[in-house]
């Protein structure tokens, strides 16, 4: 299966940086710290398969994610490449990594570890795919009829930024038939030999309220794959500490990106 020709938002000079957000997000959760690294790097914030502008396939595994995202530093001719992902960008980044490093300089991994995870999210997609479109005329209306099922105001808001308003029709953006497909290969192990390895630098930085990195087994299960790996904790933040302690989390970019 060929590679998808991802959408990217591109903004910034400098030394390239990747990055890759994760489930039901896109480039936009990232604008931010895009616009924070842009006097400094070129950045180039991906849309991952299913997810904002870029193209939809049934095919949603990391293999396939990560060929995509190698086909685009393929296509831009990007080497020396700090590539940062999130929870499932996170992942496709250390599978594009423990694959083929060859055009990273260092990986960024946001509060993810190389392990299977229990599936919190089937039951958000069935919700979101349960959701009666026709009824949905503005935001409001979706959040009112999500409510029940997604009780998290502020996941309901992250999630409703996926809705598309045109022409008086309400879709979504995401391909939620491919997403319920592929879970349990998001939400699954890394589709990697056990014995794959990187040798580029990996730093983990974890949420210290988020239990994904948590120490012990999920801590552990970095050092195999990446021995040359830094595990950095933001303390009073959980799953998104880019979103939930933006400044934190800035002064750590800034400091990795800063070294050899």
């Amino acid at each position: 299966m060929s590679p998808l020709e991802l959408h990217a938002e591109i903004t910034g000079e400098g030394p390239p940086v990747v990055i890759l957000h994760g489930l039901f997000g896109s480039s936009r959760n990232w604008a931010g710290v895009a616009r924070s690294l842009a006097p400094r790097h070129r950045v180039w914030a991906l849309d991952a398969r299913n997810h904002g502008q870029s193209p939809h396939s049934s095919a949603m595994d990391y293999r396939v994610m990560a060929a995509d995202v190698a086909r685009f530093l393929e296509r831009h001719s990007l080497q020396g490449v700090t590539l940062v992902g999130h929870s499932m960008g996170g992942k496709t980044a250390m599978t594009l990594a423990l694959l083929d490093d060859t055009r990273l300089a260092r990986l960024i991994v946001v509060d993810i570890a190389p392990l299977a995870y229990d599936d919190e999210h089937t039951a958000i997609v069935d919700a979101m795919l349960g959701l009666p479109l026709t009824e949905v005329k503005r935001r409001g209306d979706a959040d009112r009829l999500l409510a029940a099922a997604v009780p998290d105001p502020e996941i309901r808001l992250f999630l409703l930024q996926n809705l598309r308003f045109e022409h008086g029709t309400t879709t979504w953006r995401l391909n939620l038939p491919a997403l319920r497909a592929g879970m349990k290969n998001l939400v699954g192990e890394l589709p990697v030999a056990p014995d794959a390895r990187s040798g580029k630098p990996a730093y983990f930085i974890r949420g210290g309220r988020s239990t994904r990195v948590a120490d012990g087994a999920p801590a552990a299960s970095i050092a195999p794959h990446f021995p040359r790996a830094a595990l950095l904790t933001i303390p009073e933040a959980g799953h998104w500490p880019h979103a939930e302690q933006p400044a934190a989390f800035m002064a750590l970019l800034d400091e990795i990106l800063a070294g050899p």
